[in-house]
């Protein structure tokens, strides 16, 4: 087995885990801003729940890294890699649910043709449209996911990390839902009552469709498919590139790769262990990227079978 990864990429790896937290803590302080000028806005509501939701997985997150080094035991005898591959699922999870129940709400309310009203409030002995205070709400509501989002993608990527991905995928869903529920509520004063819903439905639609593709991601991920590019269920380059590699040194051998968490794990099926191996020496693509290739194992042919 090869080295899990190199110090630069721990690195990241601990950095992606402090993005968590400031995750966490901005999206509490725009749940908390959203609740208090809520109202009976749809979109309000639409990104009110979008941001609770959007916690999922930077909590999931945090739990996977919490365990992904512990060392193997008896009851988990290959260690920890593949809870990286649950925390995965429980984020795409939550990402599919929040776009199904956010479209389900907006087309029920644009069904019953709801008229929804927003008040005026008296705030520092003022009467104000409650409208203007949703905006300046939403209008905070997009800062951090948009700056966090930027910030994950290209960690993701480096640490090939899934479920970090598709926490960006959320703040990008998050800023987009906070855009679309200004347009929303703009609609509304200005007397198109279905503008609210409409704009709700169409952030949702989006989200679904980033949710589904995490979702059968992820499930391949964890019935052991071939290691996926990041957002994609193409082969990875980097994973199509070894298998071509094994292949070659290996032509008799039946080769498989599985993906476990961020790394690569290979089997060679027919092929006796030529002894200690060098990952790195096999790894064929960037040097940088050879952190990836975990474990190499041979399974040597049955005796009595042809060679």
């Amino acid at each position: 087995m090869s080295e899990p990864a190199p110090p630069e990429i721990a690195a990241d790896i601990k950095k992606t885990g402090r993005l968590a937290w400031w995750t966490i803590a901005w999206m509490i302080s725009i749940i908390v801003v959203m609740g208090l000028v809520m109202g009976s806005s749809q979109a309000m509501k639409t990104a009110f729940i979008e941001d609770m939701l959007s916690i999922i997985p930077s909590i999931a997150l945090l739990i996977a890294l919490r365990l992904e080094h512990k060392e193997p035991n008896a009851r988990f005898p290959w260690g920890y890699d593949r809870v990286h591959s649950l925390a995965f699922l429980i984020a795409a999870v939550a990402l599919t649910a929040m776009g199904a129940v956010l479209l389900i709400e907006s087309l029920i309310t644009l069904a019953m043709q709801e008229h929804v009203t927003i008040p005026t409030v008296q705030l520092f002995g003022q009467q104000i449209w409650l409208g203007w205070l949703m905006i300046g709400a939403l209008a905070y509501s997009t800062i951090p996911p948009l700056i966090l989002g930027r910030m994950k993608h290209p960690l993701a990527r480096r640490t090939h990390d899934m479920v970090l991905h598709t926490d960006a995928k959320m703040q990008k869903a998050d800023w987009m839902t906070g855009l679309a529920g200004i347009a929303g509520i703009l609609g509304i004063g200005m007397g198109y009552w279905w503008a609210d819903a409409a704009a709700a439905a169409l952030i949702s639609l989006s989200i679904l469709d980033d949710g589904i593709r995490a979702l059968r991601s992820s499930a391949a991920e964890l019935v052991d498919a071939v290691p996926r590019a990041l957002g994609s269920s193409k082969m990875a380059e980097d994973a199509k590139e070894l298998y071509e590699e094994l292949k070659r040194r290996w032509p008799d051998g039946d080769v498989r790769l599985r993906e476990s968490g961020r790394y690569i794990r290979a089997e060679v099926v027919g092929v006796g262990s030529p002894g200690e191996i060098d990952l790195k020496q096999i790894w064929p693509g960037d040097p940088d990227r050879a952190w990836r290739f975990a474990a190499l194992g041979f399974v040597p042919p049955e005796p009595g079978s042809r060679p």
